[in-house]
């Protein structure tokens, strides 16, 4: 699964674990990606797309016909 949020476009980010004795390995910062489905009344259909949870406030604020609008300007195919 893509760890790519649909509207924002945030992926992971990479640093260090620094243990106890001050070691360092790499790892990942996941961004919290949630599938949400929402109904998209322009169509008439219900769409499915992987937020950020950043961005499901957002689709809160603005609403789906706007937020579907930002990500298909993108590119992105809904």
């Amino acid at each position: 699964m893509s760890r790519r949020c649909q509207l924002t476009g945030r992926e992971p980010g990479f640093g260090k674990a620094v243990s106890h004795s001050h070691r360092r390995t790499n790892r990942r910062f996941d961004p919290n990606i949630q599938t949400r489905r929402y109904w998209f009344a322009a169509e008439g259909r219900h769409i499915r797309l992987k937020l950020c949870t950043a961005a499901i406030r957002t689709i809160d604020r603005i609403g789906v016909d706007a937020a579907v609008g930002r990500i298909r300007a993108r590119g992105e195919k809904v």
